[in-house]
């Protein structure tokens, strides 16, 4: 029997998965601290697969969700995010040839949008953007039942579009993206602003809020923290809109940390989109849908990459 073996890696941890072909439950799941000990990163990387490896039948090939950006068509992690060392790192080529199997990469939230398209809340559609709204903004766009990838497979950077010219100063070093107002530290960091400039609240202001603290905030009806959520979706609306002028899909799934404030933060997004798409054909049987795969998504995306 045929086996697929799918790799979540991360700067904290790495996960991975035996799955049997034309099964979604894995005869053998994994979690390992990406650091430990005295081996290298790619030292415990190998254990890990060893670890889930099959007693029996062959492994297809593997496939590996991963930080930052990644050139899948050479198999070469460019910079990883919280793994410095891998720098130019030709991942790819060091699996095969301990395992001699096929390996391919993908970025980590590309691997998301493959694993929503396939087998989560894109199931169907033929056209779909996935946008994750965490600690960053990631993303990843199917087109004609494709994953668009670009010239060195970087495309699909959804959270890095610029929404306020010269705004703040976004983790990749350029200002105003998306990511910088709309992710869950930009969300925070408009609310402390508020606060120091007297804005009331029930929110705390001796330490440094989060953007949890900040939803919970505004489920419970404070008013500042229901801006903040507002502001954030409006931007998000705004971004979305460009996204359907540019891939029309048929489907937007929205995953993420972030996204569990619902409606507080959907309802404004979705007014923004109407008010700023171009025409409204766009959002003719369009439907946005919350990302259903969880912690798995990561695993997921890399199943489907491994088995495409």
């Amino acid at each position: 029997m045929n086996h697929y073996i799918a790799l979540d890696i991360g700067g904290t941890q790495m996960r991975g998965a035996c799955y049997p072909e034309n099964s979604l439950s894995p005869v053998k799941v994994e979690r390992i601290a990406t650091r430990g000990g005295s081996t290298s990163l790619l030292e415990r990387l190998i254990q890990l697969i060893q670890s889930i490896w099959p007693d029996q039948g062959h492994v297809g090939a593997i496939g590996a969700a991963v930080p930052g950006p990644v050139d899948p068509y050479q198999g070469v992690i460019i910079k990883a995010p919280n793994i410095p060392e891998w720098l130019e790192m030709p991942l790819s080529q060091y699996l095969e040839d301990q395992f001699h199997v096929p390996v391919h990469l993908g970025n980590d939230a590309n691997m998301a949008a493959m694993g929503e398209w396939k087998y989560g809340a894109g199931k169907g559609h033929h056209h779909l953007v996935y946008i994750t709204v965490s600690t960053g903004i990631g993303g990843g766009v199917i087109l004609d039942d494709r994953l668009l990838l670009g010239v060195r497979g970087m495309g699909g950077e959804l959270g890095h579009v610029t929404v306020v010219p010269d705004g703040a100063l976004c983790g990749c070093g350029q200002r105003g993206h998306l990511e910088t107002v709309a992710a869950g530290p930009g969300i925070a960091r408009w609310t402390q602003e508020q606060l120091q400039a007297g804005a009331q609240s029930s929110l705390p202001t001796d330490h440094p809020l989060t953007a949890k603290e900040v939803s919970l905030a505004a489920q419970k009806g404070d008013s500042l923290a229901i801006a903040a959520l507002a502001r954030a979706g409006r931007y998000l609306g705004w971004a979305l809109a460009d996204y359907l002028h540019i891939f029309n899909p048929s489907v937007i799934v929205i995953g993420g940390g972030v996204s569990q404030s619902g409606a507080l933060l959907f309802e404004p997004m979705k007014l923004a989109l109407h008010e700023r798409v171009m025409h409204q054909d766009y959002t003719k049987g369009l439907q946005i849908a919350r990302a259903e795969l969880g912690d798995d998504v990561g695993l997921m995306g890399a199943l489907a990459l491994a088995q495409s």
